[in-house]
């Protein structure tokens, strides 16, 4: 009976004892305690969902709760293992620092809101941004990742034999260990996959998932690994119809970001445009491009082809666009550098030229060959990637319509050649007025156009008032620029173009008169109606030396008299083998002249090439024009022997022109007529003969100096100015000048090294040549800048 007694007591203390149990399961084992409490002083501890401040009497310890403890800290809350890295291997009921870590609270939620970080689950699951994930302490919230323990392959079979989760996939049951964001070991390779990093790589791309992912510097492999992840959310969650339009917005933003931040990769750079590409074909209603930004630039773009066999298949022409990308996509065809260096400009002006010649555009009938989307994604474990297949036909490899399109590409590019090699060049800009000059008038910027049109503001001005004279410090002013110490050909060839730009003409124009002005000098404008070029005729060059010569003989006698420019002026307006072109040039370069000091350089070897009449022609426009006053003086009389000389006509000639032209004058009416001046002329026979009577008197006593084989010399020595011997170049400096004058440009570098094989220093043996040059044709024959330039044409007079 006792026995039985028994049994009822025995049954109350089991149940006691294991309600006791359960009431401790969620403590905190006061050994623990010790651990815990090395993180913080201040902590939050998470017991059923509750949690309560930590003061003195919360921590107590008594025999009857087994030395169990329960307690919470104010800021720190501890989280089960399984919330955020593997499971742990004790008992699941006991708290331990072996199956719990201790968060701060801020890491994880606002004080505000708390919010739970995502659980992990076997199969993986898709986390959007916003959603928290605590993996090893890096708790990331920008999401757009896969997280779980599971993520088969895109395909029905697998890959991989040691791994069919896919690439992208956050596996935290495999190892992991902390490392820097930039930290990267030889598992980080062409195709990387998560499960087959290193532990430390692991850490290291958990914490670039942690960050804004902004960072350029970090290894590339983990941004294609998270892209691996977007691309499989789009390719094979999207078709499922697990997408929405919003997310499939958000995505598509998200590579393109991505696609900036790592522009430098070109290898990420062509997938990301591929991803977009495929994107904008599979929901063009959804996500689209600004038309600045283009179209993504891939060796096949889907979407091009998508939208050409659109357009094709309606029976609408093929926009400028369309047709730019046509050019750009077209496989047989390679844009030039040019149009590579110039992107922005090429596309401008392809787009106007395009237009300019198809007006609304190409018409391109339909063909048989059928379009075929195909993609092939960047991820190695995405093995099929099915596109739907339109029912439309695929233009894009015809050859007819793209020849249409090569020839305008190829013209624009060449229009673009020399912009193109002027920023090649180190330190340009296109806001340059040089660059400015070199691109073509279709696509100049507002910038430009602003600084032309105040140019021409200030030329109409020296026109109207001052027949285009300006001050060449003035032109610099204008364009807001400071004046050079000298004009060299550099110097030359902006001015030349500058104007030009701007629809004007100048004097002296390097090309045509073969003068160039002083920095402290003039320059003569006048406006060039539109599109009309100058293309000199035979006679051009021999009105130029004329009116040179005519020049120098009306400023001799210090002062240029108005029947003298009223003659000088008959000579271009008389002449009727000009054309309307040469003869606005003349006209200032005629200005120019009267207005300019004197100068013979080059001279004489453009007088050498004219002919026996043209240089007959020449001498009596200067005879005229030294009788144009109505008087002759003798300083005129020795400016016409030795212009005289310049001709290889004899000197003694001279008086009997200037009688020929007396009579003639003396039998026209008193009316002025359209070839002659309008004053009479008198001229003093008693002048011309002592000065014929002291020629002939010099020369007889030179012939009795002279043998006779040096008296022609000696007469020709005495027709013309005898100038002091020119001091000649040493060995050194003719062998420099000898090897430089083989072509018209330099790099300095290499004018630089051959200096230092002939023991000369750059700059000094520059100015040694160019003294020289001075000396004999009274111009410079180098030009010292960014290169080393020749003048050629000083190189065939020096040799002259």
């Amino acid at each position: 009976m006792g026995f039985w007694l028994l049994i009822p007591v025995v049954i109350v203390i089991f149940f006691l004892f294991i309600n006791k149990r359960k009431s401790a399961d969620w403590r905190i084992p006061a050994q623990s305690l010790t651990d815990i409490n090395r993180f913080s002083d201040s902590a939050a501890l998470v017991e059923k969902g509750k949690t309560v401040n930590k003061t003195d009497s919360d921590i107590s310890r008594t025999d009857d709760d087994d030395e169990l403890t329960t307690f919470t800290l104010g800021d720190w809350r501890l989280i089960p293992y399984q919330a955020i890295e593997s499971p742990p291997q004790k008992d699941d009921h006991v708290l331990t620092p072996d199956n719990w870590r201790l968060i701060p609270y801020q890491a994880i939620e606002s004080p505000s809101q708390k919010v739970e970080s995502v659980k992990r689950t076997k199969n993986a699951r898709w986390i959007k941004p916003g959603e928290i994930c605590v993996v090893q302490n890096n708790v990331i919230t920008g999401g757009n990742f896969y997280y779980g323990g599971e993520l088969k392959h895109a395909s029905s079979f697998g890959y991989y034999d040691d791994d069919s989760n896919d690439a992208s996939l956050l596996n935290d049951l495999l190892p992991i260990t902390p490392a820097s964001r930039n930290y990267q070991d030889e598992s980080l390779g062409y195709w990387p996959r998560f499960s087959a990093l290193s532990p430390a790589c692991r850490g290291a791309y958990l914490n670039w998932l942690a960050t804004d992912r902004t960072d350029s510097s970090c290894p590339i492999g983990y941004v294609f690994i998270y892209f691996y992840g977007l691309e499989r959310r789009i390719l094979i969650d999207g078709k499922q119809g697990l997408v929405n339009d919003d997310e499939f917005k958000a995505i598509f933003e998200e590579v393109r970001r991505l696609g900036d931040v790592f522009w430098e990769n070109y290898s990420f750079r062509n997938y990301s445009a591929r991803l977009i590409d495929v994107m904008l074909v599979i929901r063009p209603e959804t996500v689209s491009l600004a038309p600045e930004s283009g179209l993504p630039l891939t060796n096949e773009s889907l979407f091009f082809r998508y939208q050409l066999a659109n357009t094709v298949n309606k029976g609408s022409p093929v926009s400028a666009e369309m047709a730019l990308a046509w050019i750009r996509y077209y496989p047989l065809y390679t844009l030039r550098t040019p149009a590579r260096r110039c992107e922005a400009e090429f596309a401008a002006l392809f787009k106007q030229r395009y237009v300019e010649k198809l007006g609304a555009g190409l018409l391109v009938k339909p063909n048989k060959t059928r379009l075929k989307l195909e993609y092939s994604p960047a991820s190695s474990t995405i093995i099929e990637a099915r596109l739907d297949q339109p029912d439309l036909p695929d233009p894009s490899m015809l050859k007819t319509p793209v020849q249409k399109l090569m020839n305008i590409a190829e013209d624009s590019t060449d229009a673009l050649e020399g912009y193109s090699r002027y920023l090649g060049k180190k330190n340009t800009s296109a806001s340059d007025v040089a660059a400015v000059i070199l691109l073509p008038d279709e696509i100049l910027s507002d910038s430009a156009t602003e600084m032309i049109t105040h140019f021409k503001i200030w030329a109409d001005e020296c026109i109207e008032n001052q027949e285009g004279l300006a001050a060449l410090e003035e032109f610099w002013t204008c364009l807001g620029l400071p004046a050079p110490a000298k004009i060299n050909k550099k110097e030359s060839d902006l001015i030349l173009g500058f104007v030009h730009k701007a629809g004007y003409g100048i004097a002296p124009d390097t090309r045509y008169h073969h003068a160039k002005p002083e920095p402290d000098g003039h320059i003569v404008l006048f406006p060039v109606p539109s599109r009309e070029a100058l293309v000199p005729s035979a006679g051009f060059a021999a009105v130029v030396l004329a009116l040179q010569l005519g020049a120098q003989m009306a400023q001799i006698d210090a002062g240029v008299d108005t029947c003298e420019r009223e003659l000088l002026l008959r000579i271009i307006v008389n002449n009727r083998s000009l054309s309307a072109a040469e003869k606005r040039s003349l006209r200032a370069y005629l200005v120019w002249r009267l207005d300019s000091p004197t100068s013979s350089a080059g001279l004489k070897t453009r007088l050498e090439q004219l002919s026996t009449q043209e240089k007959l022609d020449i001498a009596e426009v200067i005879v005229s024009v030294a009788c144009a006053d109505g008087r002759i003086a003798p300083v005129e009389i020795k400016q016409l022997e030795k212009i005289y000389a310049y001709l290889g006509l004899e000197s003694s000639t001279v008086t009997s022109n200037i009688h020929r032209f007396s009579v003639a004058v003396k039998k026209v009416p008193a009316s002025p007529s359209a070839d002659t001046p309008g004053k009479g002329f008198s001229l003093d026979e008693n002048l011309l003969a002592r000065h014929e009577s002291e020629t002939k008197d010099a020369r007889n006593l030179l012939s009795t100096i002279f043998i006779d084989n040096e008296t022609g010399e000696q007469e020709e020595k005495d027709a013309v100015d005898i100038k002091p011997a020119i001091p000649q170049l040493d060995e050194a400096h003719h062998q420099l000048y000898q090897h430089l004058q083989k072509q018209e440009t330099w790099a300095r570098d290499d004018v630089t090294q051959l200096c230092d094989r002939l023991g000369l220093m750059l700059s000094g043996a520059i100015e040694t040549i160019n003294d020289w040059s001075y000396e004999r044709v009274d111009a410079p024959v180098l030009d010292d800048d960014v290169e080393i330039y020749v003048d050629m044409e000083i190189v065939q007079e020096l040799e002259g």
